[in-house]
């Protein structure tokens, strides 16, 4: 693993009660998509020699950390995350050889990679599930196998073991001819599960993983973590199972009941974490672990992080991200306001005040832009501006902020009008299922809901330049991009943004730099502000006797503070998204549209 391309925080800076403190203290991460990247073969395709080409531009915004979602070899049915080997790379993204390549220039220029895990599930195609069909085989219990319910035919409807539905649609439950039993899978029928309940399974993951850091990979994004230990009776029986003593939860408007309340955050979650610590990264140094972490509260997000734990670094905790959701499906809007989101945010930071580390993030690769969802992308002057106050909201937390490929641009979604436009499994099936089979929306209706919360809006390609294809391929490449690139690449490119002082670009790259340079951006202790209107954020940073205040009027309209904010001190300004930002509080009372600001104040 690379060594680190600047000093770390003082000891004498508390961060998440580790000692020392970690080096991604005040570090930055970097996703990449890699299939949506950079392409330097013209099949359509990103590939790992792409994200080699480009690691100048990150290096020079200033990031620390890339992360890969994953590159292994796959059939791609869920664009990498169903995976048939962990040792090889898929010929889509290139060769071993390519990154060896790509891990030397990163280390060359200071910058760690970080691999995604995916280990909840493999592929239908990985040879262990393959071999797993035959009861002899020693393989057999390394996936949940389960017989067909009794007095059913097997491979009929009504005959699944019990009635949980996958996240993706349909069936938890996919029938095997060649075993004669039905296997879980939470998410595609190509994505079994893993049975971690053998240890022979977690011996082979850790394995794997002790493979790739030996390679000089520098750690790993875990995919779903969380849901790998799941709730069983006394006799190893699923809720809802023939025969279980626990009972599954009733069916939801779809048909199904949910996986998730058993699946997430299960009773052995804590003790396979500390084992997988152990037996891969105890005695190694340099490395950072966060996992995605569906199904955990805030509070077991502190335990789970806490150094003297041994489990995992950081945590992708998603409640912020449903604050415009219902909890009964994704694709359902309710009301919010900006007062909601900093609420959850706030549970977040409350709970690793004493132990523990947050992951910062808006926008990823499950998740819509953030500029479209949250902010405002009809006119270049709100999408700036808002653009730049999402920014200052995910970057002044405490925590690791993590920047998801053309976030630092103002990427926008991709506002796709048909059907036959969007590549992504879960929306496809989530219409068919909605619209056509249960008719529980129409076909107007669901359209809105995949433009607004559509996985695929952040997948389109990567915006380098005004050129045919947005520079993420060849303008005269023989194939067409995987998915269409986004036609606002003509106003909106790291082209045109990288030596504009005024741009989103230039924008971010300060806030990193502010977080690399300043130890209370980095280290000190979050206190939520009392703002008097729901569309106005604030909370202050105080580390000894500095305290910076972080102002957001998170609306496309004029806002006026009240209470405590409004009686605040005046300071000097860190860095603002407007001209003329000093002095709004006192003078008119009023912030103007997305109109967002840190300032450093006198100690509370």
């Amino acid at each position: 693993m690379t060594s680190f391309n600047r000093e770390p925080l003082p000891d004498a800076v508390r961060t998440n009660g580790a000692s020392p403190n970690p080096w991604w203290s005040n570090a930055v991460v970097y996703q990449i998509y890699p299939r949506s990247f950079q392409d330097t073969n013209g099949d359509g395709f990103g590939d790992l020699k792409g994200i080699t080409s480009r690691l100048d531009y990150l290096a020079d915004l200033g990031v620390d950390v890339l992360w890969l979602s994953p590159v292994y070899r796959s059939p791609q049915d869920d664009n990498g995350y169903d995976i048939s080997d962990y040792r090889d790379i898929d010929p889509l993204f290139g060769t071993l050889d390519d990154m060896d390549e790509l891990l030397a220039e990163a280390h060359k220029r200071g910058l760690k990679i970080v691999m995604d895990l995916v280990v909840n599930h493999t592929s239908d195609e990985h040879a262990w599930f393959e071999a797993s069909k035959d009861k002899d085989d020693p393989h057999a219990d390394w996936y949940w196998w389960r017989p067909a319910r009794p007095g059913h035919e097997p491979g009929t409807p009504g005959a699944e073991p019990n009635q949980w539905g996958s996240y993706f649609g349909g069936s938890a439950w996919e029938y095997s001819p060649e075993r004669g039993e039905y296997y879980l899978h939470q998410f595609s029928k190509k994505q079994p599960d893993l049975n971690w309940e053998n240890p022979a399974v977690r011996r082979a993951v850790y394995d794997m993983m002790n493979w790739w850091l030996d390679r000089g990979i520098d750690g790993f994004r875990m995919d779903v973590i969380t849901l790998i230990s799941k709730r069983t009776d006394a006799n190893g029986r699923l809720p809802g199972e023939y025969g279980s003593e626990l009972q599954d939860l009733p069916v939801g408007e779809e048909g199904y009941s949910s996986p998730n309340p058993f699946c997430a955050d299960g009773p052995r979650q804590d003790e396979f974490l500390a084992e997988m610590r152990r037996e891969v990264f105890d005695g190694r140094d340099g490395f950072l672990t966060v996992g995605e972490a569906p199904g955990i509260t805030a509070e077991r997000n502190e335990h789970i992080t806490d150094p003297a734990n041994g489990e995992l670094d950081m945590l992708f905790l998603f409640e912020h991200m449903g604050v415009d959701q219902t909890p009964e499906s994704k694709w359902d809007d309710k009301p919010w306001t900006p007062a909601d989101l900093e609420t959850k945010l706030a549970e977040q930071q409350d709970a690793i005040a004493r132990h523990g580390w947050a992951s910062l993030f808006l926008d990823n690769h499950d998740q819509p832009r953030v500029v479209s969802r949250w902010g405002d992308d009809t006119s270049k002057t709100g999408r700036i501006r808002s653009a730049k106050a999402l920014a200052l909201l995910l970057h002044m937390h405490r925590g690791t902020p993590y920047i998801y490929q053309g976030e630092e641009l103002g990427m926008t979604n991709a506002h796709f009008t048909s059907l036959d436009q969007y590549r992504d499994l879960e929306s496809i099936n989530a219409y068919h299922q909605r619209v056509e089979e249960t008719g529980i929306r129409t076909s107007e209706t669901m359209m809105r809901s995949l433009a607004r919360y559509g996985r695929d809006n952040a997948r389109t390609p990567m915006q380098w330049d005004d050129s045919t294809y947005a520079g993420f391929t060849m303008p005269d490449a023989p194939v067409e991009p995987w998915i269409a690139v986004n036609p606002n690449h003509t106003e909106i490119n790291a082209a045109d943004e990288i030596d504009d002082p005024d741009s989103v670009y230039s924008f971010h790259k300060r806030l990193i730099a502010l977080r690399h340079t300043d130890p209370v951006v980095a280290a000190g202790d979050y206190r939520r502000v009392e703002t008097g209107n729901d569309r106005i954020i604030a909370f202050t940073r105080t580390l000894d006797e500095r305290t910076i205040l972080t102002v957001i009027n998170l609306s496309p309209t004029q806002a006026a503070p009240a209470g405590e904010l409004e009686t605040m001190p005046d300071g000097t300004i860190l860095i603002a998204n407007t001209d003329d930002p000093v002095g709004n509080l006192k003078t008119t009372g009023t912030l103007g549209p997305w109109e967002a600001f840190a300032m450093e104040t006198d100690s509370e």
